[in-house]
């Protein structure tokens, strides 16, 4: 989930406040107790200014009540923007005439947070799912203002996407905060467009409530887990347009780009972000490289668990004591995995001394535990015997 596909009545006056001497000194001590106009009810957390007016014979109090939360939200939410996702228009097949370049009208409509500024050019980090497809991307500012944006790079693994817009009429930044020192129980605040730019800028608050959170994801939406991405969780409302919004702490600082959540009837309150210390590194990647370098093998592989028992015994000739592991499907010409004598059908059973029983556990090792140019010690079964491998990591195809 993530992105958005896309006075007071009148009263009878007869009776109220007669000009008596009472009425008279009731309204003076009034005025006397409240014109003073700040109270703190808690250091630091609540201010309010309030002052009367007689309206009509009717009273009236005027109270601007200004918190850490309002305080917040005033510094930060002007980096936080709207992303409309913008895809061409498609043909009605019964129009008398159709047009070579469709008009394009918009998908979907997320958020983005500005975390950079240099010179004449602005950054904007958001969420892949959220740019996915797009042949145009619209960047709406919090006055209005609407630019067209670059999208400079992607990570489907992370979810997170780089957008580049002219710089000329942003003036606030996001800070990063630090993700690694967050703890459950802690108060944040999520800023984004729930439902898309209709509702934009909206805030919403809660605390965290849990870090470290592992939720598995189906990248390729084949009903297979491909990955598990770890995430914070929180119970500030995340809506569908909120996704690329910022989740902000009590000092204002960006800790989480808002991702994803937990929708099920039985569930309440599980909105989940990206935290930002995960996040930082790949923004570097995508606004710099246009992709993140992770390392790779140089092999097409798939779980032992998808291999027919049969065909276990009789192609790839497994001793039966072996029941997990990842089946190579075939080697890429020049890859480390070829110029290590690795070859098709060669089951990897163990990477660096540490069991892999899974593909998703081989590519959370890879590309979690290891960089582009580190030698990897593999042990893989080849008709039936257990042999050792070192090959060395280049980067992904």
């Amino acid at each position: 989930m993530g992105y958005y596909n896309s006075s007071e009545p009148k009263r009878n006056k007869k009776g109220y406040f007669a000009s008596s001497f009472t009425g008279l000194m009731a309204g003076a001590l009034l005025v006397g107790v409240i014109l003073p106009g700040v109270t703190d009810t808690e250091p630091g957390n609540t201010e309010s200014a309030s002052t009367t007016e007689a309206v009509s014979g009717l009273q009236t109090n005027s109270t601007i009540v200004t918190s850490d939360v309002t305080e917040i939200v005033e510094e930060t939410s002007d980096a936080v923007v709207g992303v409309s996702n913008l895809q061409a228009a498609q043909q009605n097949p019964f129009a008398s005439q159709t047009s070579k370049d469709a008009e394009s009208q918009e998908a979907g409509v997320g958020s983005g947070v500005i975390y950079k500024k240099d010179g004449d050019t602005a950054y904007i980090v958001t969420n892949n799912h959220v740019v996915e497809g797009a042949e145009e991307v619209m960047v709406t500012l919090s006055d209005g203002t609407e630019l067209d944006a670059k999208v400079l790079g992607t990570d489907i693994w992370t979810d997170l996407a780089v957008l580049e817009v002219p710089g000329d009429s942003i003036s606030t930044v996001a800070e990063f905060g630090d993700s690694s020192v967050l703890q459950a129980g802690e108060p944040v605040i999520a800023i984004g467009n729930p439902l898309g730019l209709q509702f934009s800028g909206s805030v919403t608050t809660g605390v965290i409530s849990g870090t470290e959170r592992l939720v598995p994801i189906d990248v390729n939406q084949d009903g297979t887990e491909d990955w598990q991405s770890e995430v914070l969780q929180t119970d500030a409302a995340i809506s569908p347009g909120n996704s690329g919004g910022a989740l902000i702490n009590a000092e204002g600082q960006l800790i989480g780009i808002n991702s994803m959540k937990i929708a099920q009837d039985a569930v309440e309150g599980i909105g989940l972000a990206i935290p930002v210390n995960t996040a930082i590194p790949i923004i570097s990647d995508l606004e710099t490289e246009g992709a993140v370098d992770r390392p790779s093998m140089g092999v097409a592989i798939l779980d032992l668990a998808e291999v027919p028992a049969q065909y276990r015994s009789s192609q790839l000739n497994l001793p039966a004591e072996v029941e997990g592991g990842i089946v190579v499907e075939s080697v890429v010409e020049g890859s480390g995995a070829a110029a290590a004598g690795m070859k098709d059908f060669d089951v990897i059973v163990e990477m660096d001394g540490k069991p892999v029983n899974s593909v998703l556990e081989l590519r959370q090792y890879l590309y979690n535990e290891t960089e582009v140019g580190d030698t990897l010690k593999v042990k893989a079964y080849r008709n039936g015997e257990l042999q050792s491998f070192e090959l060395k990591l280049t980067e992904s195809i």
